[in-house]
């Protein structure tokens, strides 16, 4: 879902423990037949859900439609493809006058502004220029940036929230956000007038918050110990995996699996230097905590969620190998393997075990699975 220009210049210098470029292993051409196969299970369900008037799943929340949609296009379907160009048309018509993508009485503005310009970026078609530039400055100017204005003096300052109402940037938001921005950025190039512009060090700033890393995030809340260096909460203070008391007695947030990978994208996103301490430390905090089983941190909680960021940011990283406790592992397999076991026999997926975070939508978690096995099946 990022140009592929930006792909190339993302490509992060690993740790030793690490392999990256070409896959060490052999193409598993077995391994990559049965991900065609299923993921043209799941696509085929996946257009069965698209509603009359365009959009999938629920009306109120633009970015299942704009996931549905990336999904096909990231699978070989082109723009002119009825249910996409349906779909697409029905994205457009919920922009609102402040550029935003949204419905006004449901939430979720960010989000759902990011994952539609992060679709309509997908079709590759000039006559969404300009909703997207609209867009893209809807959404920086949701950036936080509380107390003296300008000034990096409240944790929060430089990231994403929900938006409008719900301003309290987490690393869910800003991470999407940072995404549609990097991903568009080069339509202001030629815009016919100024779109607003993030400021991109206040929003590693806020990236920086979020990580367990003292040597850079002085927040009292932060830990140098094994279990938790390197990885990410989901805002500054609070991390949805909870606490834990370390033998010294201190309490630290307890980094997790998905708010991880995000950290990561985000770090990418923003441009940080590749062999910046703060990318080398989630790295081997994700190769640490490598595991397809569940959402580490989390259990089945987001598990969907966790999927689709881990080969994005795998994929986006140039990380093809991880040297974990138990050996190396190389993801792409690991990855479409997992999603071919967890695939219904009607093409769709849905988790079973946790209904949070709308994983009980399998509209939402069949787009999910479908990028997850894009990313991985690209390099098998």
């Amino acid at each position: 879902m990022i140009l592929p220009t930006l792909v190339a210049a993302s490509l992060a210098l690993l740790p030793s423990t690490a392999t990256e470029g070409p896959a060490l292993a052999p193409q598993d051409t077995s391994l990559r037949l049965e991900s065609t196969a299923a993921a043209r299970r799941g696509l085929a369900w996946l257009r069965d859900q698209q509603k009359p008037e365009g959009f999938w799943s629920n009306a109120d929340f633009p970015a299942l439609t704009a996931l549905a949609i990336t999904s096909l296009l990231r699978h070989g379907a082109t723009p002119d493809d009825p249910a996409v160009r349906k779909g697409l048309d029905w994205l457009v018509a919920q922009q609102q006058p402040d550029g935003g993508i949204y419905r006004p009485d449901a939430g979720y503005f960010s989000y759902n502004t990011a994952l539609a310009v992060l679709a309509l970026h997908a079709a590759q078609l000039p006559e969404f220029h300009g909703p997207i530039r609209a867009a893209r400055s809807f959404l920086a100017g949701q950036q936080n940036d509380f107390d003296q204005p300008g000034v990096a003096d409240n944790p929060l300052d430089g990231g994403i929230g929900y938006g409008r109402t719900r301003k309290h940037a987490d690393l869910s938001n800003t991470v999407f956000a940072l995404e549609a921005l990097r991903a568009t950025a080069a339509l202001d190039r030629d815009a016919p007038e100024p779109v607003k512009q993030l400021n991109w060090e206040a929003a590693i700033g806020f990236i920086t918050r979020c990580q367990n890393l003292p040597s850079h995030n002085k927040e009292s809340w932060v830990s140098d110990d094994p279990v938790n260096r390197g990885g990410f909460v989901y805002h500054p203070g609070y991390s949805m995996a909870g606490e834990m008391e370390l033998p010294s007695g201190r309490v630290a947030l307890r980094s997790y699996g998905s708010m991880s990978y995000a950290g990561l994208l985000s770090m990418i996103y923003a441009e940080l230097d590749p062999a910046d301490p703060r990318i080398l430390a989630v790295k081997e905090w994700l190769q640490q905590n490598y595991t397809l089983d569940e959402n580490p941190g989390m259990g089945s909680e987001g598990l969907y969620y966790y999927y689709h960021l881990m080969g994005k940011g795998l994929a986006t990283s140039g990380l093809n190998e991880l040297q974990t406790p138990s050996g190396p592992k190389a993801w792409r397999s690991d990855l479409a393997r997992t999603l071919l076991n967890r695939q219904k026999a009607d093409g769709f997926w849905v988790n079973d075990d946790k209904a949070r975070w709308m994983e009980q939508d399998p509209v939402l978690v069949t787009s999910y699975a479908l990028l997850a096995l894009g990313y991985a099946a690209s390099g098998l």
